[in-house]
């Protein structure tokens, strides 16, 4: 179930970026307008706002978790199908608003989602469930990147959306047959004990300063893969590839890879550390963005597209794996649900809200300079990273001390 439930959660991803911006760019949408969408995802960034009311109320079926897994599901369905009525080119203002509420429930799935699965795995199923998730997550990530695009050659885009929010019935299959936790989580007695404990405590625990300078690092760590992927559709589409092309080389075998890449980086991370991780994976990310810089400076190549694709969804995919484990480390287990919504909203807030004006930075400076800025851009969390996750020093690992110990 926490696979299927990890599928649900990685569908309507890409349905208000990368797929959405290829359907722009085919109606002929300016690369302006295709990066300003990139705030359509600011739901994400900002969800630990509404985190902790669906921590404190609990609806009238199927408990807290699977309650609000099911209300969200059946948002999303709506939401997504309501896509089929949109035309990009002539009411892109109302497309934008569908694109939010879509966001906006997806993140609420995964608030609700993140808590189920903390309060149903056990200690020792905590990494097996975490490795599924992503599993799930990355599946969903393979339709919606890959056969959407292939679909996308043969009917409109507004069937695709269809066929998409069909989907979603999966996720509502899976919550309804997923087990209530054996030791649920008690709701806190109201809004305010649902929010001031957990950032209290965080900040306590890191100091001010320290604690400020990881949530930057943490937006600034994965940025510039971000720069990367929030033009690398219309840059490939406008270089002369196929949608097509797209589904099957990025879409099919580009997250294959970065599932690989997870998994090797995962396995180097249990040798080395996570701190040591965190730097080797940032250098690998930054130097992987070279291959569309090549493509930029050759043009249309096959061969090239392949070899880019997939160094960067491995690197991409190893630096993503220290990242949640070092969120994870970060996160005291008494206050998991906030705080983890906490830090993976900065992590979104990246991807959403500081690549806005990428689409106008392309244009100005053209494709070639555009990946020149996508190398250098994952330099300033590299930087932080001295400072947040020194190389000699280990990450902290949570046990029945520390816990009791804060306590």
């Amino acid at each position: 179930m926490i696979l299927v439930l990890g599928f649900a959660s990685g569908l309507p991803l890409f349905l208000t970026s990368v797929t959405l911006q290829a359907w722009m760019t085919k109606e002929g949408v300016d690369l302006t307008t295709i990066g300003l969408f990139s705030l359509v995802s600011l739901p994400y960034s900002i969800k630990f706002l509404w985190s902790p009311f669906m921590d404190r109320y609990v609806p009238p079926f199927w408990g807290r978790r699977r309650g609000w897994l099911v209300v969200t599901q059946i948002a999303l369905l709506v939401a997504i199908a309501t896509m089929f009525f949109q035309n990009p080119k002539q009411g892109v203002e109302i497309l934008a608003i569908n694109a939010i509420a879509i966001a906006f429930f997806s993140a609420s799935q995964d608030i609700a989602f993140d808590a189920y699965r903390t309060d149903v795995l056990t200690s020792r199923e905590m990494g097996a469930g975490a490795a599924i998730t992503v599993l799930g997550y990355r599946l969903a990530l393979i339709v919606t990147g890959s056969l959407a695009f292939i679909l996308a050659d043969h009917i409109p885009w507004p069937v695709v959306y269809l066929v998409m929010a069909a989907l979603m019935a999966l996720g509502m299959l899976g919550t309804w047959l997923a087990p209530e936790p054996t030791k649920p989580a008690e709701s806190p007695d109201n809004l305010v004990a649902a929010v001031i404990k957990p950032l209290g405590e965080f900040f306590q625990r890191q100091g001010i300063i320290l604690g400020s300078l990881i949530l930057v690092f943490i937006c600034l760590y994965k940025f510039g893969d971000g720069v990367l992927a929030s033009m690398s559709t219309p840059f490939l589409l406008k270089t002369g590839f196929s949608q097509t092309d797209l589904g099957a080389i990025r879409g099919g075998m580009g997250l294959v890879a970065s599932i690989v890449g997870g998994l090797v980086g995962a396995a180097i991370l249990s040798k080395i550390g996570i701190n040591k991780s965190l730097m080797v994976f940032g250098i690998l990310q930054a130097v992987s963005n070279g291959g569309y810089l090549a493509i930029a400076l050759i043009g249309k190549n096959y061969s090239l597209l392949v070899l880019a694709i997939n160094l960067e969804n491995f690197c991409g995919g190893m630096g993503t794996t220290a990242l949640v484990a070092y969120l994870m480390s970060l996160c005291n287990p008494s206050y998991t649900a906030f705080q983890y919504a906490l830090l993976s909203s900065f992590m979104a807030f990246s991807r959403d809200v500081l690549l806005a004006p990428a689409g106008r930075v392309a244009e100005l400076t053209g494709w070639i300079n555009f990946m020149w800025i996508s190398v250098f851009a994952g330099l300033p969390g590299l930087v932080l990273l001295l400072f947040v996750a020194p190389w000699h020093k280990s990450a902290m690992e949570w046990g029945e001390a520390e816990t009791e110990e804060l306590h």
